[in-house]
């Protein structure tokens, strides 16, 4: 289950949400597949102003991606192929809904997860 925790400016995000949940999701099932689709959750997150900050200087060009993906995709052969697409889908996405001038700031991070340690409604995930 691919989960997104997506952080940007509040002023940046207030107001483009729906759009944003959107391209967020068809750039996962872009590189997934549609299979993924109803798997992917996403959790929006409004930055106050002041709190994104970047060379000692508060910004509102920056936004943060956390991909939580089960770890075995990095064991494929062609997991280097699948990061890097899901990094610039996510990025795009992003930057085609709240602005191109955020995609220097936006940065992705993809995080493994074994399968015996995701749960969801409290049971193990298969």
């Amino acid at each position: 289950m691919p989960h997104l925790t997506v952080h940007l400016p509040e002023n940046r995000l207030s107001g483009n949400e729906p759009p944003l949940v959107a391209a967020l999701t068809d750039a996962v099932v872009g590189v997934y597949g549609e299979w993924a689709r109803d798997l992917v959750s996403i959790r929006l997150a409004a930055v106050p102003a002041g709190r994104f900050a970047q060379g000692g200087k508060a910004v509102d060009t920056s936004a943060s991606v956390v991909l939580g993906v089960r770890s075995s995709v990095f064991d494929r052969p062609d997991a280097a192929d699948i990061s890097a697409r899901l990094g610039a889908a996510l990025t795009d996405a992003i930057t085609r809904v709240v602005g191109d001038d955020l995609r220097a700031g936006t940065m992705v991070e993809l995080v493994a997860s074994p399968p015996e340690r995701t749960f969801v409604g409290g049971a193990l995930s298969v």
